[in-house]
């Protein structure tokens, strides 16, 4: 893929390094992938821009993965993730741009969701897993879980 193209502002599509997925995995186990492609996907159980994850339940029994696209869609994704966590117990992780000053930042995360800024820049792949410079943007993880609020008792952030 021609590194203009992957790192311009017109794509949407920042797949995940697959070391940076392996570490998360074995903090959560993921058993589905909201926003995936049939090359990029991260899990055996995933939902393809066909299947429309955001019109899908994401409760499959496990912890969900989701790097949705980052276009202006990116909010309606947060809100789903958001409304999700308020439904299942399992772990949602998001990976997503670090982006404060928007408004689904102030409604659906902040207060409600354990942030992790990523220090640096990640370094995101294309299907096909090459990757080239760094993104142009910083990174963050957010980290819906439900039950692990309703162990300690204790609002995360």
């Amino acid at each position: 893929m021609n590194k203009d193209v992957m790192f311009s502002s017109k794509n949407m599509n920042w797949c995940t390094p697959q070391k940076f997925f392996e570490e998360l995995d074995k903090e959560f186990y993921f058993v589905l992938d909201v926003a995936a492609t049939d090359k990029s996907t991260k899990c055996e159980k995933y939902f393809t821009p066909e299947d429309d994850g955001l019109s899908q339940s994401w409760n499959f029994g496990g912890s969900v993965f989701c790097n949705p696209p980052y276009g202006r869609e990116i909010g309606k994704w947060v809100k789903k993730a958001y409304e999700e966590s308020l439904k299942e117990k399992n772990p949602i992780v998001l990976l997503i741009p670090a982006r404060t000053d928007t408004k689904w930042f102030h409604d659906y995360i902040y207060n409600k969701a354990e942030i992790r800024f990523i220090k640096g820049r990640l370094k995101f792949e294309d299907e096909d897993g090459n990757s080239s410079d760094s993104a142009p943007f910083p990174s963050m993880i957010v980290i819906y879980n439900r039950k692990e609020k309703e162990i300690s008792g204790s609002k995360k952030i």
